[in-house]
């Protein structure tokens, strides 16, 4: 599967043709970028760069708030992505990934998200920008898959996206579901109150979903290994070195 190829409605596949893709074998792949987990200052100061740029161009009042790191940034129970371009290093696109482990969603603070889904662990990504260069497609479809692993890696039984329309039409294609159809657009305060619709998509049986409805990113998320996605962890070291160097920044900025 190609990074660049239209994800659109499939027909129906056959039971066959269900069970053929699960049964394809592994294939390695690797990227002209890699996507890792932010380890230190300067990476995360990488991934608030192209964050605000990325904002900057659609809702730049709000871009105006994402010029430094944010406390969500490096509290427990909370990740930050970065692409990097291995040609010179250069930052191709970010997300953060929060869960529930510890604490509430953020978009808890603005919704009472349905049983199911509160008694569960729950994975949100949030902050999520990728370059306007020609590979900002591929970058984003990476980091999809990057907080698809994650969320397999940690026991997370639902990922959780926010998003704004038109884009909310990517995640129906990726076959999220509206996490209450009755709820429509809603003002979530940590995205500085703009109107989103709230997804979720069940990471148990994804694979199985995928293959019936013969996605055309089942091979390139289910069969294909990319090593150039690296989601070790950080020492704790290097958390609590960027923790504390991050609250000097908020303090001094008040």
């Amino acid at each position: 599967m190609k990074l660049n190829e239209h994800i659109g409605p499939q027909t129906a596949p056959s039971w066959a043709d269900m069970q053929f893709a699960l049964a394809s074998p592994m294939v390695s792949e690797r990227l002209p970028f890699s996507v890792r987990l932010v380890r230190s200052e300067a990476d995360l100061r990488k991934a608030v760069q192209i964050r605000h740029s990325a904002y900057a161009r659609h809702v730049p009042a709000f871009a105006e708030t994402l010029r430094r790191p944010e406390p969500h940034d490096t509290m427990d129970g909370a990740v930050v992505l970065l692409a990097e371009s291995k040609l010179d290093g250069a930052a191709l696109g970010t997300m953060r990934i929060q869960t529930n482990l510890l604490e509430p969603l953020p978009l808890e603070q603005s919704i009472t998200l349905p049983p199911h889904l509160r008694h569960g662990t729950l994975a949100e990504a949030t902050r999520l920008g990728v370059t306007e260069q020609f590979q900002g497609r591929a970058v984003k479809t990476v980091l999809f898959k990057a907080f698809f692993l994650y969320c397999q890696q940690n026991g997370i039984d639902w990922m959780v996206i926010t998003a704004r329309t038109p884009i909310d039409r990517q995640y129906e294609r990726l076959m999220f579901k509206d996490v209450d159809p009755a709820l429509g657009y809603v003002p979530l305060a940590h995205v500085g109150n703009l109107p989103h619709r709230i997804m979720c998509f069940e990471v148990a049986g994804a694979e199985q979903r995928w293959a019936g409805a013969r996605h055309p990113l089942f091979d390139f998320v289910y069969r294909t290994r990319h090593v150039d996605i690296d989601l070790r962890e950080p020492e704790h070291t290097e958390m609590a070195a960027m923790s504390a160097s991050v609250r000097r920044m908020l303090q001094m900025h008040g």
